[in-house]
Protein backbone atom coordinates (compact mmCIF):
# COMPACT_ATOMS: atom_id res chain seq x y z
CA UNK A 1 0.00 0.00 0.00
CA UNK A 2 2.97 2.81 0.62
CA UNK A 3 4.63 2.17 -2.35
CA UNK A 4 1.56 2.08 -4.44
CA UNK A 5 0.39 5.60 -2.68
CA UNK A 6 3.15 7.80 -3.00
CA UNK A 7 3.57 6.59 -6.93
CA UNK A 8 -0.24 7.93 -7.25
CA UNK A 9 0.38 11.13 -4.85
CA UNK A 10 3.69 11.72 -6.87
CA UNK A 11 1.84 11.45 -10.16
CA UNK A 12 -1.32 13.63 -8.86
CA UNK A 13 1.13 16.09 -8.07
CA UNK A 14 2.79 16.44 -11.25
CA UNK A 15 0.00 16.00 -13.77
CA UNK A 16 -2.67 17.25 -11.92
CA UNK A 17 -1.39 20.35 -9.91
CA UNK A 18 -2.75 19.05 -6.49
CA UNK A 19 -0.34 19.88 -3.78
CA UNK A 20 0.79 16.44 -1.62
CA UNK A 21 -0.08 18.54 1.36
CA UNK A 22 -3.05 18.99 0.30
CA UNK A 23 -3.77 15.74 -1.13
CA UNK A 24 -2.45 13.69 2.56
CA UNK A 25 -4.65 16.01 4.65
CA UNK A 26 -8.11 15.12 2.29
CA UNK A 27 -6.78 11.34 2.52
CA UNK A 28 -6.12 11.58 6.25
CA UNK A 29 -9.49 12.51 7.12
CA UNK A 30 -11.69 10.72 4.66
CA UNK A 31 -9.33 7.12 6.23
CA UNK A 32 -10.66 7.92 9.52
CA UNK A 33 -13.78 8.59 8.95
CA UNK A 34 -14.29 5.15 6.92
CA UNK A 35 -12.34 3.17 9.54
CA UNK A 36 -13.12 4.88 13.06
CA UNK A 37 -15.43 2.33 14.50
CA UNK A 38 -12.87 -0.42 13.31
CA UNK A 39 -10.26 2.02 14.99
CA UNK A 40 -10.87 2.30 18.71
CA UNK A 41 -13.72 3.21 20.79
CA UNK A 42 -11.44 6.47 21.62
CA UNK A 43 -13.21 9.76 20.68
CA UNK A 44 -10.30 11.76 20.35
CA UNK A 45 -8.93 9.70 16.60
CA UNK A 46 -6.66 11.02 13.89
CA UNK A 47 -4.89 9.15 10.59
CA UNK A 48 -1.47 10.03 10.19
CA UNK A 49 0.11 9.40 6.66
CA UNK A 50 3.80 10.03 6.14
CA UNK A 51 4.87 12.02 3.21
CA UNK A 52 7.89 9.96 2.84
CA UNK A 53 6.93 6.34 3.33
CA UNK A 54 3.13 6.52 2.72
CA UNK A 55 3.21 4.34 6.09
CA UNK A 56 -0.73 5.17 7.10
CA UNK A 57 -0.81 4.67 10.67
CA UNK A 58 -3.91 5.75 13.72
CA UNK A 59 -3.57 7.56 16.76
CA UNK A 60 -5.72 7.70 19.84
CA UNK A 61 -5.00 10.66 22.18
CA UNK A 62 -5.35 8.97 25.92
CA UNK A 63 -5.27 9.86 29.40
CA UNK A 64 -3.24 7.86 32.10
CA UNK A 65 -4.81 6.14 35.02
CA UNK A 66 -3.53 3.47 37.46
CA UNK A 67 -6.07 1.04 36.36
CA UNK A 68 -9.67 0.32 34.55
CA UNK A 69 -9.31 2.06 31.87
CA UNK A 70 -12.56 3.48 30.31
CA UNK A 71 -12.73 4.31 26.55
CA UNK A 72 -10.89 7.49 26.19
CA UNK A 73 -8.14 5.88 29.07
CA UNK A 74 -5.02 3.65 29.37
CA UNK A 75 -3.40 2.25 32.14
CA UNK A 76 -0.64 3.46 33.74
CA UNK A 77 1.07 -0.23 33.30
CA UNK A 78 0.65 -0.16 29.66
CA UNK A 79 1.77 2.89 28.55
CA UNK A 80 4.89 2.51 30.53
CA UNK A 81 5.86 -0.22 27.91
CA UNK A 82 6.60 2.54 25.21
CA UNK A 83 6.61 5.57 27.65
CA UNK A 84 8.47 4.74 30.18
CA UNK A 85 8.11 8.09 31.99
CA UNK A 86 4.38 8.29 31.24
CA UNK A 87 2.35 8.80 34.74
CA UNK A 88 -1.24 9.36 36.36
CA UNK A 89 -2.78 12.51 34.82
CA UNK A 90 -0.94 12.19 31.14
CA UNK A 91 -2.37 12.50 28.14
CA UNK A 92 -0.75 10.76 25.65
CA UNK A 93 -0.67 10.10 21.84
CA UNK A 94 -0.92 6.04 21.15
CA UNK A 95 -1.15 4.15 17.94
CA UNK A 96 -3.86 1.91 17.65
CA UNK A 97 -3.79 0.98 14.09
CA UNK A 98 -5.71 -2.22 13.55
CA UNK A 99 -4.24 -5.28 11.64
CA UNK A 100 -6.49 -4.85 9.03
CA UNK A 101 -6.24 -1.03 8.85
CA UNK A 102 -4.31 -1.44 5.16
CA UNK A 103 -7.48 -2.70 3.27
CA UNK A 104 -9.47 -0.33 4.50
CA UNK A 105 -7.50 2.67 3.60
CA UNK A 106 -6.52 1.29 0.34
CA UNK A 107 -10.09 1.23 -0.29
CA UNK A 108 -10.84 4.54 1.03
CA UNK A 109 -8.26 6.41 -0.41
CA UNK A 110 -8.53 5.04 -3.60
CA UNK A 111 -12.39 6.77 -3.46
CA UNK A 112 -10.74 9.80 -1.58
CA UNK A 113 -7.98 10.31 -4.58
CA UNK A 114 -11.15 10.23 -7.21
CA UNK A 115 -13.27 13.04 -4.90
CA UNK A 116 -10.25 15.22 -4.71
CA UNK A 117 -9.21 14.68 -8.48
CA UNK A 118 -12.46 15.79 -9.50
CA UNK A 119 -12.99 18.57 -6.79
CA UNK A 120 -9.83 19.69 -8.13
CA UNK A 121 -11.05 19.83 -12.06
CA UNK A 122 -14.14 21.67 -10.70
CA UNK A 123 -11.88 24.21 -9.67
CA UNK A 124 -9.83 24.74 -12.46
CA UNK A 125 -12.79 25.11 -14.68
CA UNK A 126 -13.67 27.72 -12.48
CA UNK A 127 -10.19 29.65 -13.07
CA UNK A 128 -10.31 29.14 -16.82
CA UNK A 129 -14.00 30.34 -17.46
CA UNK A 130 -15.38 32.83 -15.13
CA UNK A 131 -13.76 35.04 -16.76
CA UNK A 132 -15.41 33.87 -20.23
CA UNK A 133 -19.34 33.76 -18.62
CA UNK A 134 -21.04 35.64 -21.29
CA UNK A 135 -18.99 35.25 -24.68
CA UNK A 136 -18.99 32.83 -27.24
CA UNK A 137 -16.89 29.87 -26.95
CA UNK A 138 -16.21 26.83 -29.60
CA UNK A 139 -16.57 22.98 -28.71
CA UNK A 140 -17.08 19.68 -30.27
CA UNK A 141 -20.35 17.80 -29.49
CA UNK A 142 -19.35 14.68 -27.83
CA UNK A 143 -22.69 12.82 -26.40
CA UNK A 144 -26.37 13.80 -25.67
CA UNK A 145 -28.56 12.87 -22.66
CA UNK A 146 -32.04 12.82 -22.12
CA UNK A 147 -32.23 15.42 -24.98
CA UNK A 148 -29.35 17.17 -23.70
CA UNK A 149 -26.02 17.99 -25.39
CA UNK A 150 -23.37 17.49 -24.01
CA UNK A 151 -19.76 19.61 -25.22
CA UNK A 152 -15.89 19.20 -24.98
CA UNK A 153 -14.26 22.23 -24.26
CA UNK A 154 -10.97 20.34 -24.29
CA UNK A 155 -10.34 21.32 -20.56
CA UNK A 156 -13.98 20.84 -19.11
CA UNK A 157 -17.10 19.61 -20.17
CA UNK A 158 -20.26 21.68 -20.95
CA UNK A 159 -24.29 21.13 -21.10
CA UNK A 160 -26.53 23.07 -23.47
CA UNK A 161 -30.01 22.26 -22.06
CA UNK A 162 -32.68 20.73 -24.55
CA UNK A 163 -34.55 24.63 -24.40
CA UNK A 164 -31.41 26.15 -25.20
CA UNK A 165 -30.98 24.71 -28.62
CA UNK A 166 -32.20 26.15 -31.55
CA UNK A 167 -35.09 25.05 -33.24
CA UNK A 168 -34.58 22.16 -35.46
CA UNK A 169 -30.28 22.57 -35.29
CA UNK A 170 -29.47 18.73 -35.66
CA UNK A 171 -26.11 17.72 -34.67
CA UNK A 172 -23.89 15.02 -34.60
CA UNK A 173 -20.83 13.88 -32.25
CA UNK A 174 -17.82 15.27 -33.20
CA UNK A 175 -19.33 18.26 -34.73
CA UNK A 176 -17.63 21.78 -33.84
CA UNK A 177 -20.48 23.96 -32.28
CA UNK A 178 -20.40 27.61 -31.14
CA UNK A 179 -22.09 28.64 -28.10
CA UNK A 180 -22.72 31.43 -25.24
CA UNK A 181 -21.20 30.42 -21.94
CA UNK A 182 -24.06 31.54 -19.87
CA UNK A 183 -22.96 30.31 -16.21
CA UNK A 184 -20.25 28.11 -14.95
CA UNK A 185 -21.33 25.67 -11.75
CA UNK A 186 -19.18 23.61 -10.14
CA UNK A 187 -21.18 22.76 -7.56
CA UNK A 188 -23.28 20.29 -10.48
CA UNK A 189 -23.33 16.90 -10.57
CA UNK A 190 -22.44 16.99 -14.13
CA UNK A 191 -20.69 19.15 -16.67
CA UNK A 192 -19.89 22.81 -15.04
CA UNK A 193 -20.51 24.74 -17.91
CA UNK A 194 -24.06 25.99 -19.02
CA UNK A 195 -24.04 27.06 -22.33
CA UNK A 196 -26.77 28.25 -25.10
CA UNK A 197 -27.54 28.89 -28.76
CA UNK A 198 -30.77 30.12 -28.37
CA UNK A 199 -30.39 33.41 -25.83
CA UNK A 200 -31.08 36.61 -27.64
CA UNK A 201 -27.45 37.15 -26.03
CA UNK A 202 -25.90 34.74 -28.32
CA UNK A 203 -26.61 37.16 -31.29
CA UNK A 204 -25.71 40.01 -29.68
CA UNK A 205 -22.46 38.50 -29.42
CA UNK A 206 -22.13 37.43 -33.15
CA UNK A 207 -22.72 40.65 -34.03
CA UNK A 208 -20.20 42.27 -31.77
CA UNK A 209 -17.46 39.90 -33.00
CA UNK A 210 -18.43 39.94 -36.60
CA UNK A 211 -19.21 44.32 -36.83
CA UNK A 212 -15.92 46.15 -36.02
CA UNK A 213 -17.73 49.08 -35.51
CA UNK A 214 -19.38 47.67 -32.41
CA UNK A 215 -15.79 46.65 -31.09
CA UNK A 216 -14.96 50.58 -31.72
CA UNK A 217 -18.23 51.72 -29.19
CA UNK A 218 -19.70 53.42 -32.21
CA UNK A 219 -22.63 51.36 -33.49
CA UNK A 220 -24.38 49.42 -30.39
CA UNK A 221 -27.38 47.15 -30.10
CA UNK A 222 -29.87 48.82 -28.28
CA UNK A 223 -32.93 46.47 -28.25
CA UNK A 224 -33.52 42.66 -29.46
CA UNK A 225 -35.87 40.39 -29.41
CA UNK A 226 -35.88 36.69 -30.81
CA UNK A 227 -37.75 33.45 -31.95
CA UNK A 228 -34.99 31.28 -31.45
CA UNK A 229 -34.32 29.54 -35.03
CA UNK A 230 -36.99 31.43 -36.56
CA UNK A 231 -36.71 34.84 -36.93
CA UNK A 232 -34.80 37.72 -34.92
CA UNK A 233 -35.40 41.85 -34.76
CA UNK A 234 -32.33 43.62 -33.62
CA UNK A 235 -32.62 47.90 -32.94
CA UNK A 236 -28.91 49.50 -33.46
CA UNK A 237 -28.34 52.83 -32.88
CA UNK A 238 -24.88 54.92 -33.97
CA UNK A 239 -22.70 57.50 -31.69
CA UNK A 240 -21.14 59.41 -34.64
CA UNK A 241 -24.00 60.25 -37.73
CA UNK A 242 -21.49 59.62 -40.17
CA UNK A 243 -22.07 56.07 -39.46
CA UNK A 244 -24.87 54.37 -40.56
CA UNK A 245 -25.63 51.54 -38.05
CA UNK A 246 -27.56 49.53 -40.74
CA UNK A 247 -25.37 49.58 -43.06
CA UNK A 248 -22.49 48.56 -40.34
CA UNK A 249 -24.38 45.53 -39.39
CA UNK A 250 -25.49 44.06 -43.20
CA UNK A 251 -21.82 44.47 -44.38
CA UNK A 252 -20.72 45.12 -48.13
CA UNK A 253 -23.59 43.44 -50.30
CA UNK A 254 -24.65 41.75 -47.14
CA UNK A 255 -21.81 39.78 -45.79
CA UNK A 256 -21.40 40.41 -42.36
CA UNK A 257 -25.43 39.80 -41.33
CA UNK A 258 -25.27 36.44 -44.24
CA UNK A 259 -22.18 34.89 -41.83
CA UNK A 260 -24.44 35.34 -38.39
CA UNK A 261 -27.36 33.85 -40.61
CA UNK A 262 -25.14 30.83 -41.14
CA UNK A 263 -24.26 30.79 -37.98
CA UNK A 264 -27.58 30.49 -36.66
CA UNK A 265 -28.99 27.99 -39.40
CA UNK A 266 -30.60 30.66 -41.58
CA UNK A 267 -32.38 32.49 -39.03
CA UNK A 268 -34.23 35.85 -40.10
CA UNK A 269 -32.84 38.95 -38.93
CA UNK A 270 -34.81 42.27 -39.12
CA UNK A 271 -31.85 45.30 -38.71
CA UNK A 272 -34.14 48.24 -37.41
CA UNK A 273 -32.69 51.79 -36.86
CA UNK A 274 -33.83 52.68 -33.40
CA UNK A 275 -35.95 56.06 -32.73
CA UNK A 276 -35.98 57.77 -29.11
CA UNK A 277 -39.45 59.04 -30.47
CA UNK A 278 -41.30 56.13 -29.88
CA UNK A 279 -43.86 56.29 -32.88
CA UNK A 280 -40.97 56.23 -35.49
CA UNK A 281 -39.47 52.88 -33.12
CA UNK A 282 -42.73 51.31 -33.76
CA UNK A 283 -42.88 51.90 -37.19
CA UNK A 284 -39.45 50.76 -37.92
CA UNK A 285 -39.98 47.76 -35.81
CA UNK A 286 -43.26 46.55 -37.79
CA UNK A 287 -41.17 46.08 -40.33
CA UNK A 288 -41.31 44.98 -43.69
CA UNK A 289 -45.06 46.24 -43.22
CA UNK A 290 -45.41 50.09 -44.23
CA UNK A 291 -47.33 51.37 -41.21
CA UNK A 292 -49.26 54.57 -42.29
CA UNK A 293 -49.56 56.29 -39.05
CA UNK A 294 -49.27 55.25 -34.78
CA UNK A 295 -51.25 56.62 -32.49
CA UNK A 296 -50.00 56.44 -28.75
CA UNK A 297 -51.65 55.89 -25.35
CA UNK A 298 -48.92 56.68 -22.72
CA UNK A 299 -51.16 56.02 -19.90
CA UNK A 300 -51.90 52.36 -20.76
CA UNK A 301 -48.16 51.97 -22.49
CA UNK A 302 -49.70 50.93 -25.66
CA UNK A 303 -49.55 51.95 -29.41
CA UNK A 304 -52.06 51.37 -32.17
CA UNK A 305 -50.68 51.23 -35.89
CA UNK A 306 -52.99 51.83 -38.76
CA UNK A 307 -51.99 49.74 -41.87
CA UNK A 308 -53.85 49.26 -45.03
CA UNK A 309 -55.36 46.06 -45.72
CA UNK A 310 -52.38 45.10 -47.66
CA UNK A 311 -49.97 45.39 -44.77
CA UNK A 312 -52.07 43.88 -42.30
CA UNK A 313 -50.76 40.18 -43.06
CA UNK A 314 -47.00 41.67 -43.11
CA UNK A 315 -47.57 43.41 -39.67
CA UNK A 316 -48.72 40.48 -37.88
CA UNK A 317 -46.35 38.22 -39.86
CA UNK A 318 -47.13 34.47 -39.51
CA UNK A 319 -48.58 32.78 -36.59
CA UNK A 320 -48.28 36.88 -34.95
CA UNK A 321 -44.31 36.31 -35.00
CA UNK A 322 -44.13 39.85 -36.73
CA UNK A 323 -46.01 42.08 -34.26
CA UNK A 324 -45.17 39.73 -31.46
CA UNK A 325 -40.84 40.32 -31.41
CA UNK A 326 -41.80 43.95 -32.99
CA UNK A 327 -44.05 44.49 -29.14
CA UNK A 328 -41.09 43.06 -27.45
CA UNK A 329 -38.68 45.18 -29.20
CA UNK A 330 -40.39 48.66 -28.28
CA UNK A 331 -41.38 47.54 -24.81
CA UNK A 332 -44.94 48.42 -25.32
CA UNK A 333 -48.21 46.46 -26.42
CA UNK A 334 -48.93 46.82 -30.09
CA UNK A 335 -52.00 47.24 -31.38
CA UNK A 336 -52.70 46.60 -35.37
CA UNK A 337 -55.73 48.44 -37.38
CA UNK A 338 -56.87 48.41 -40.86
CA UNK A 339 -57.46 52.01 -42.68
CA UNK A 340 -60.70 52.09 -43.40
CA UNK A 341 -63.28 55.03 -44.50
CA UNK A 342 -64.96 54.71 -40.65
CA UNK A 343 -61.79 53.89 -38.38
CA UNK A 344 -59.03 55.83 -40.16
CA UNK A 345 -57.48 58.57 -38.86
CA UNK A 346 -58.11 61.71 -40.85
CA UNK A 347 -54.55 63.13 -40.19
CA UNK A 348 -50.54 62.27 -41.08
CA UNK A 349 -48.20 61.39 -38.47
CA UNK A 350 -46.75 64.18 -38.52
CA UNK A 351 -50.22 66.58 -38.38
CA UNK A 352 -50.93 64.47 -35.78
CA UNK A 353 -47.60 65.53 -33.75
CA UNK A 354 -47.79 68.81 -35.22
CA UNK A 355 -51.12 69.22 -33.21
CA UNK A 356 -50.60 67.47 -30.09
CA UNK A 357 -47.36 70.06 -29.53
CA UNK A 358 -49.07 72.93 -30.09
CA UNK A 359 -52.10 71.37 -27.63
CA UNK A 360 -49.28 70.81 -25.12
CA UNK A 361 -47.35 74.09 -25.98
CA UNK A 362 -50.83 75.67 -24.45
CA UNK A 363 -51.28 72.98 -21.83
CA UNK A 364 -47.84 73.53 -20.57
CA UNK A 365 -47.28 76.89 -21.05
CA UNK A 366 -44.64 76.30 -23.42
CA UNK A 367 -43.49 77.24 -26.55
CA UNK A 368 -44.01 75.35 -29.70
CA UNK A 369 -40.52 74.02 -30.17
CA UNK A 370 -40.01 73.02 -26.87
CA UNK A 371 -43.80 71.27 -26.82
CA UNK A 372 -42.84 69.68 -30.20
CA UNK A 373 -39.29 68.29 -28.26
CA UNK A 374 -41.39 66.69 -25.90
CA UNK A 375 -44.65 64.91 -27.81
CA UNK A 376 -41.07 63.52 -30.02
CA UNK A 377 -39.77 62.05 -27.03
CA UNK A 378 -43.41 60.46 -26.20
CA UNK A 379 -44.61 62.82 -23.74
CA UNK A 380 -47.47 63.91 -25.93
CA UNK A 381 -50.14 65.16 -22.72
CA UNK A 382 -49.74 67.39 -19.50
CA UNK A 383 -50.84 64.24 -17.99
CA UNK A 384 -47.53 62.18 -19.01
CA UNK A 385 -45.25 65.56 -18.71
CA UNK A 386 -46.57 65.88 -14.69
CA UNK A 387 -45.88 61.86 -14.37
CA UNK A 388 -42.41 61.77 -16.21
CA UNK A 389 -38.96 62.19 -14.32
CA UNK A 390 -37.94 65.96 -14.32
CA UNK A 391 -34.26 64.84 -15.07
CA UNK A 392 -35.39 63.23 -18.23
CA UNK A 393 -37.02 65.50 -19.72
CA UNK A 394 -34.44 68.28 -19.35
CA UNK A 395 -32.10 65.73 -20.55
CA UNK A 396 -33.82 65.57 -24.03
CA UNK A 397 -31.65 66.85 -26.63
CA UNK A 398 -32.25 69.95 -28.17
CA UNK A 399 -35.04 71.40 -25.84
CA UNK A 400 -34.92 74.49 -23.72
CA UNK A 401 -34.02 73.55 -19.93
CA UNK A 402 -34.80 77.02 -18.68
CA UNK A 403 -38.09 77.45 -20.22
CA UNK A 404 -39.20 73.89 -19.64
CA UNK A 405 -37.76 73.77 -15.70
CA UNK A 406 -39.63 77.40 -15.29
CA UNK A 407 -43.17 75.53 -16.62
CA UNK A 408 -42.13 72.51 -14.37
CA UNK A 409 -41.33 73.87 -11.43
CA UNK A 410 -45.19 76.30 -11.86
CA UNK A 411 -46.94 72.65 -11.90
CA UNK A 412 -45.59 72.19 -8.88
CA UNK A 413 -47.27 75.21 -7.17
Amino acid sequence: MSNELLTVLEYIEQERGISRESLIRALESAILTASRQSISPASDLSVHIEPKTGKIQAWARLEVVEKNPGNDQIALSEAAKKLPDAKIGDVIEWEVTPSDFGRIAAQTARQAIIQQLRKAEKENVQDEFADRVGQIINGTVRRFEAGNIIIDFQRAEGIMPSREKIHEEQYMPGDRINVLLQKVDINAAGPSLIVSRATPDFVVKLFEREVSEMHDGIVKIVAISRDAGKRTKIAVASSDPRVDPVGACVGIRGTRVRRITEELGNERIDIIPFDENIAKFAANALQPAKVQSIEIDEAKHELTAWVDEEQSKLAFGRKAQNIRLAAKLVGWNITIKNVDAEEAPKESLEEKMRKAAELLSADLGVSVNTAAKLVENGFVTLAGVKIADAETLLGIDGIDADELKAALDSLQK
